[in-house]
């Protein structure tokens, strides 16, 4: 694989490396998937990852800016996408 390419997460060509999994971790990926779907998922797990890394570092962000949001309002938006009444399911 080439250093100087760059690519997006899920794009650009497969690349081997070895990982080091826990054994009950690498059983449950096993038992979800099978032994020949080990690498798709773990390709999924990276990809989500990042996905959730890239949001904290926008929220991160915003915070900075705006201050820190405010939990009522976040529970009130909650229930509203989540259909529950407000607040509802916010503590946990």
């Amino acid at each position: 694989m080439t250093d100087d390419a760059d690519f997006s997460p899920g794009d650009g060509p497969s690349s081997g490396i070895s990982v080091t999994l826990s054994a009950g971790t690498l059983q449950a990926i096993r038992e979800r998937v099978g032994k020949r779907g080990v690498s798709a998922y773990l390709e999924k797990a990276a990809q989500r990852q990042i996905e959730r890394d890239n949001l904290d570092e926008l929220i991160t962000e915003f915070e900075a800016v705006h201050g820190p949001a405010d939990p009522e309002a976040v529970a009130a938006k909650r229930g509203r996408l989540t259909g529950e009444a407000s607040g509802a399911g916010a503590a946990a």
